[in-house]
């Protein structure tokens, strides 16, 4: 019996797989412009997760390269990537909301994006497989 698949749910694991590459690229200049000039980013007070700026420019750059990957594999339809996904989806959250108190604005958009992810690839990432 053939399995009807949702055009509107393999759109959106396909937009979730580009958004997981597009997510990888930013935390990877992120990183990068924390690691070129770690002056650039600041924060004003004393918060919970204070690290080095530079620290801060590895994780995001090490993270972007795991997302974008991952992204690339969703997109082939790899399912073990959509369980990777998820997971350095969920980690990215996490990163951004303690890299917060740096860049707020930029912080909230990425983590309101891996939701997005999380989500997607998990509701209606099989539709992609084929």
């Amino acid at each position: 019996m053939s399995e009807q698949r949702s055009g509107l749910a393999i759109g959106m694991t396909m937009f979730a797989a580009t958004m997981m590459i597009v997510i990888g690229f930013f935390q990877g200049i992120q990183g990068l412009v924390a690691l070129v000039n770690d002056t650039f980013y600041v924060a004003g007070s004393k918060w919970v997760f204070e690290f080095d700026v530079t620290t801060w420019g590895w994780i995001h750059l090490l993270l972007g390269i795991l997302i974008a990957l991952a992204g690339i594999f969703v997109l082939m339809g790899q399912v073990w990537a959509r369980v990777v996904g998820v997971i350095v989806a969920t980690f990215s959250a996490v990163v951004n909301f303690a890299w917060l108190p740096y860049y707020p604005v930029w912080g909230v958009i990425v983590i309101a994006l891996d939701v997005f992810v999380i989500w997607a690839l998990s509701v209606h990432g099989r539709d992609i497989t084929s």
